[in-house]
């Protein structure tokens, strides 16, 4: 959950209107269902190999074209702590600290994960626990919203095509990313098998989440104030007020820090982790040099226009990797060990 709730949480809602409009939230369920497959394949793959991603690709590939591949992956999750670093400087530059140096918040956060990648496995896994605990108390601030809200927007109910419904579940896939971490963390379960409920628990969790909040978005703007906004999670906190705070977005906004930490500290985890496999490089040294690289790559991007271009590439691959190449590689590993066993 902590790894599948981050930046694009804040902004799904505009991007999954743009295919089945106001029916896009049927999409959101169906395809956080859809997941529940996908994560069975994942839990399948790993017990076949007994390890990670990395053996999957060796018991399938070979040891030479199976790390070939498993480098490929490297670059998609280093990317993906880009994309995650970047988003949310900019939130902080747009909403609090228009002057705000890029590279200077970037770096203090990328000093923090480094710190937190250092403490260990476990360390991470503390600050994914506390990300999902401490900030669930923003949920409550989404009741403010219904005392503008208007149900109505949502009716007809399935009033699009099947390609429409398609097009939001393919655009709502950078939202849900994040699941496949069993694939690396396999390894440092120590029982796997009982984690499989709480794994497709939380999957759940997360589906009913979203598709609460795109229910509740859609209730609350119109379908062109949507398409003019770029932000509707935190708009819609705008309307709260308390005797004692004003603008309660700011507290929402530092809040998401700690919501986005476990989702750039596993990304760079995962990079450095399967650099440690591939290539035996000492993984302090590995993150170190991820880091260094998201740092200066985030820096590059300035634009909204070009910020917007990443994420949808980040978005394309991760829905091409989790629907299309892990199915793939469940049935080449189910054939593998088929023709082993003979």
């Amino acid at each position: 959950m902590a790894m599948q709730i981050g930046i694009g949480i804040l902004g799904y809602q505009q991007f999954i209107a743009e295919g089945a409009g106001y029916d896009a939230w049927i999409s959101v369920l169906i395809t956080g269902l859809s997941l529940h497959v996908i994560l069975w394949m994942i839990y399948k793959i790993c017990e076949t190999v007994n390890g990670d991603i990395v053996s999957a690709h060796t018991y399938v590939f070979g040891n030479i074209l199976g790390k070939a591949i498993s480098s490929l992956i490297i670059l998609y999750y280093s990317a993906y702590a880009i994309t995650v670093l970047r988003s949310y400087v900019e939130i902080i530059q747009v909403w609090m600290f228009h002057e705000m140096s890029t590279f200077l918040f970037s770096l203090g956060i990328i000093l923090l994960v480094i710190y937190i990648i250092f403490g260990g496995f476990r360390t991470i896994v503390g600050i994914a626990f506390f990300s999902i605990v401490i900030p669930s108390y923003l949920i409550f601030i989404f009741l403010f919203s219904l005392k503008y809200s208007n149900f109505n927007n949502l009716l007809p109910i399935f009033d699009h095509s099947l390609k429409e419904f398609a097009i939001s579940a393919k655009n709502m896939s950078l939202s849900y990313l994040g699941f496949e971490v069993v694939l690396y963390c396999y390894p440092f379960i120590k029982e796997p098998e009982k984690s499989k409920k709480w794994a497709h628990l939380g999957v759940l969790l997360t589906t009913l989440l979203y598709t609460g909040l795109a229910v509740l978005t859609f209730a609350f703007f119109s379908e062109e104030m949507l398409r003019r906004t770029i932000w509707p999670t935190f708009q819609m906190w705008r309307v709260a007020e308390l005797p004692f705070v004003e603008r309660l977005e700011y507290i929402g906004i530092a809040t998401w820090l700690l919501i986005i930490l476990p989702n750039i500290c596993l990304a760079i985890w995962i990079s450095s982790r399967l650099i440690k496999r591939i290539v035996n490089l000492k993984q302090k040294i590995s993150v170190l040099l991820i880091a260094i690289v998201c740092l200066i790559v985030s820096v590059t991007f300035q634009t909204r226009e070009e910020i917007k271009l990443l994420d949808g590439y980040i978005s394309k691959a991760g829905f091409w990797f989790s629907y299309v190449y892990i199915p793939l590689l469940f049935m080449s590993v189910l054939i593998a060990k088929k023709v082993k066993g003979k």
